[in-house]
């Protein structure tokens, strides 16, 4: 099972991937990063975007009912951010401790594929392994 280091090479070779981190949403620290940061800053970016996913999974308009297999898994699975030039995909992990971590992808809008980003953020994230 891959460690942080390896699923950030994963994600680095999406098409139009520009940059990666996984990031921890209750503290907004960067456990990895990868490429190139929006602001030129990847704790920055990690912090900023922290804020964005801690908003996502704490909303009662967002959460569900999850079936006990769920676990602690956040109710969001990610949250997409367009802006006219990329796209922002913050895509949450589950852990079998409290599941604050996801992954975040800056994607180049005219070199990406936003559908096929979402499908490989998902199964990276199931085998990311947070020691």
């Amino acid at each position: 099972m891959p460690g942080i280091d390896e699923c950030l090479l994963d994600v680095m070779r999406l098409p139009g991937a520009r940059g990666a981190a996984v990031v921890d949403w209750t503290s907004g620290l960067a456990l990895g990063t990868i490429g190139e940061s929006p602001n030129g800053d990847h704790e920055a970016t990690a912090a900023e975007t922290a804020e964005v996913a801690r908003m996502a999974a704490e909303q009662p308009a967002f959460a569900e009912e999850l079936p006990e297999a769920a676990g602690s898994a956040p109710p969001v699975e990610d949250v997409i951010v367009t802006t006219r030039s990329g796209y922002h995909v913050l895509r949450f992990v589950a852990t079998e401790f409290d599941s604050s971590v996801f992954l975040h992808l800056w994607l180049d809008r005219a070199e990406g594929n936003l559908a096929l980003a979402r499908i490989r953020l998902g199964e990276i994230a199931e085998r990311l392994v947070l020691a």
